[in-house]
């Protein structure tokens, strides 16, 4: 006999597989201090995907010679939406997955983009992205999930 899972249910299961793979995907970024990163969903498809780094074509060093993020390293949330700008499709009502939640700046980028829900793990030092995201009428979800295996597989 077979239970069948309510929506609710099976949209945690969901939320909480992305996350996984959002972490696995953060182990491509090269910086040091952190590494983050973030899926695009639409209609359970994955649309965009990107991690924190440096530019295309910068050297891969995130961290100056005193261990300060350079300022022109992208986080996760803006390499995901340029990358899905770029190829044309749309992020309008997709879903952002992302291993820290988001910054201010990054914050204004979802609206922009027309993401409708930001579903992270890990919380950033600043909640003012978080604010900013529930103040725009954007869902916001905390998925408590064990990422620490995969960070010690360092894949």
């Amino acid at each position: 006999m077979t239970i069948e899972k309510t929506k609710e249910e099976k949209q945690i299961l969901l939320d909480q597989r992305y996350m996984k793979m959002a972490a696995i995907w953060s182990q491509n970024s090269y910086c040091k201090r952190r590494q983050v990163g973030a899926l695009l969903v639409k209609d359970k498809m994955i649309i965009s995907d990107g991690y924190n780094g440096t530019p295309s074509g910068f050297e891969n060093n995130c961290e100056d010679e005193n261990n300060q993020t350079k300022p022109y390293v992208l986080h996760a949330e803006a390499n995901a939406i340029t990358k899905v700008a770029k190829s044309g499709n749309s992020s309008a009502d997709a879903t952002m997955y992302v291993t820290s939640s988001p910054c201010l700046e990054c914050a204004k980028l979802i609206i922009q983009a027309g993401i409708r829900r930001v579903v992270y793990t890990e919380n950033y030092r600043s909640a003012d992205g978080i604010n900013l995201l529930r103040r725009a009428g954007i869902e916001v979800t905390n998925v408590d999930i064990d990422l620490s295996h995969l960070k010690e597989q360092n894949v």
